[in-house]
């Protein structure tokens, strides 16, 4: 016979052993009441044992009492915790004969309401135990962060016209950003993040884009939305990103040096943060990130910034392409290897006009193939080395012969965590921005930009942090005869 015992919230089931018994030992049988009463044999005979071994949990002094009679369900439901309480510290051999007994024709009596019970609540335990794995509500989490940046430039003259000099001006911007994380199964998420920000890009100072920040512009006192993607998970292994809004190729490739990534808390220059590669085209995209083994991950994406508009579509415009391997042999070192292809989209805005656009703007059908690859090594668990090289091979197929032109950049990472406290970085880069080595249409560039930077992270607390930093750029543009460009910053960060 399989009884059931009861308890708020609980239920289990157990096997209750069947003895032999006399009959001339109890009283008849009371298989034909419909109700349990207080004076009937079966109240009297549980009241009994559970006043005698305190076999109904739940009841301080062991009895149970009530002014109305009992359903024979409910008088089950009491008898089920006594029978399985008794069984566990019980057996023939050690318990009173007459009790041992009693147990028994109790049990025989009540077999129906027993069972039934067991089934209810067992079929009430299944759907409990889905419900409680697939169990999930639809939450939503805040994410806010604002920069302050006390900022200026410095130099003789600009690149563009020696002939005018560069506003030293120093100047306070602020990028304000709320981001509001969503998700449906717990397994994906949908993130919205809005933004505003004055932060001037020293591009319009000095004539260079080399020496952007790495997080600045305006949205001219608008609010804006600055981030519109999903994320969920397919299995175990795979996940799909869809963008719609903001983000670009970088968003589809993970970085092994991610110490220098992050525009709030990583590198002050927009150089410095990832290989320009990454940085061609705009989203719209779709990302797929699968992972082949435990130490190997897979990442492909594509963009197309007119994916949305019906006489452009995803092909007939400027696109990019991603794959990406990222490969962790040791604990203490990885690697990827990165290769793009894109369409109209050279411009990566850390790099010189010309590595812009090579054909100096004759062509409108630039295709670009682009191969990447970047390492970091924890020498200690503080201190990483990292580096980073890639080249493009760009070609315009809209120009007589298909000219080519190869462009080539570089970059090492030198980073030390928790630098005179827990969470400080001190981050050092040295580099060189994309240069046109090779021109079969036009001009090359036979001088290079040494991009050298250097910043420190001052986390004060879980929610400020405070990052000086300052950039040099030797022959900017590419060109030797250009004079050194100077870019400082003081980044507060407040995150929440």
């Amino acid at each position: 016979m399989v009884a059931l015992y009861w308890f708020p919230g609980i239920a289990h089931s157990q096997t209750i052993p069947w003895a032999e018994y006399s009959q001339n030992q109890i009283s008849p049988s009371v298989a034909q009441l419909s109700d349990i009463h207080h004076d009937d044999w079966a109240f009297q005979a549980l009241q009994s044992l559970a006043n005698k071994y305190e076999c109904i949990i739940g009841y301080p002094d062991g009895s149970y009492k009530g002014d109305r009679p009992l359903s024979r369900y409910e008088f089950a439901a009491a008898l089920s915790p006594c029978i399985v309480r008794l069984n566990e510290h019980f057996t023939r051999d050690n318990m009173n004969s007459d009790d041992w007994a009693t147990l028994q024709r109790l049990q025989q009596d009540f077999a129906t309401e027993l069972a039934t019970i067991n089934h209810q609540v067992d079929d009430l335990e299944a759907r409990t135990a889905t419900l409680t794995a697939q169990r999930f509500s639809p939450t939503t989490k805040f994410e806010g962060e604002v920069i302050f940046a006390l900022a200026g430039v410095g130099g003789k003259s600009r690149v563009d016209d020696r002939d005018k000099s560069i506003d030293n001006n120093i100047v306070l911007g602020e990028r304000v950003r709320l981001e509001l994380n969503t998700s449906f199964n717990g397994s994906d998420r949908l993130r919205m993040r809005l933004q505003s920000r004055d932060i001037p890009e020293f591009e319009d100072a000095t004539g260079t884009q080399m020496a952007n920040l790495g997080f600045d512009g305006t949205t001219e006192g608008n609010i804006e939305l600055d981030r519109l993607d999903y994320e969920t998970h397919i299995g175990e292994r795979a996940s799909v990103i869809l963008s719609l809004v903001g983000g670009g190729l970088g968003d589809y490739a993970s970085t092994v040096n991610p110490l220098f990534s992050g525009s709030g808390d990583g590198a002050i220059s927009l150089f410095a943060r990832e290989n320009p590669i990454r940085r061609q085209g705009s989203v719209p995209g779709i990302g797929l990130t699968y992972e082949l083994t435990d130490d190997i991950l897979l990442e492909l994406g594509y963009i197309a910034r007119g994916a949305t508009d019906p006489e452009v579509g995803i092909t007939q415009g400027p696109y990019a392409a991603i794959a990406q391997a990222t490969i962790e042999p040791t604990d203490f070192a990885q690697l990827s290897f990165t290769y793009v292809r894109s369409f109209n989209g050279m411009d990566t805005g850390t790099s010189s006009a010309l590595a812009s656009d090579p054909f100096e703007d004759d062509s409108d059908a630039i295709i670009a193939n682009s191969f990447g690859a970047e390492a970091s090594v924890n020498v200690s668990p503080n201190f990483t080395i990292g580096g980073r090289v890639g080249y493009i091979q760009a070609i315009a197929k809209d120009l007589k012969d298909d000219p080519q032109a190869d462009l080539f950049t570089w970059a090492v990472l030198l980073g030390w965590k928790d630098l005179a406290g827990e969470g400080n970085l001190l981050g050092v880069v040295a580099g060189q921005p994309l240069r046109v080595t090779q021109n079969q249409y036009g001009d090359r560039e036979s001088d290079a930009t040494l991009h050298l930077e250097t910043f420190y992270r001052w986390q004060i607390n879980d929610n400020i942090a405070i990052t000086p930093g300052l950039v040099l750029l030797l022959h900017p543009e590419n060109d030797a005869s250009n004079d050194p460009i100077y870019v400082g910053t003081i980044r507060t960060t407040l995150s929440f």
